[in-house]
């Protein structure tokens, strides 16, 4: 990686072992926001720290869905039924008669 390359990324390029795109500093990270951004839709999570401890994580919609799942949530209740994993099953609904009870009034 190039020293300019390096410069970029906020913290000399480093790489995290959770496959995150880039670190960066706050401050270096609100100065080039544009360019955070960009890499996150383009490269993967980009890691945001402050004075190297605290941390967020900037990711793409399309990844923050994926993680969270709605993604993959039925869009109608019909759909729900239709991808339900009970589909199929034989369940016994028929219901037994209630001859009701006997109360005092």
């Amino acid at each position: 990686m190039t020293k300019s390359k390096k410069a970029a990324s906020g913290t000399a390029g480093k790489k995290s072992r959770r496959n995150i795109g880039a670190e960066w500093q706050v401050q270096t990270a609100k100065a080039r926001f544009s360019e955070v951004f960009r890499r996150a839709r383009v490269e993967g999570p980009q890691l945001i720290t402050r004075q190297g401890k605290e941390a967020v994580l900037m990711i793409s919609d399309e990844q923050y869905e994926e993680l969270v799942g709605r993604s993959y949530q039925p869009k109608t209740l019909v759909e729900f039924f239709r991808t339900s994993p009970l589909v199929g099953i034989d369940l016994d609904l028929e219901r037994q008669k209630d001859q009701g009870r006997d109360i005092e009034l």
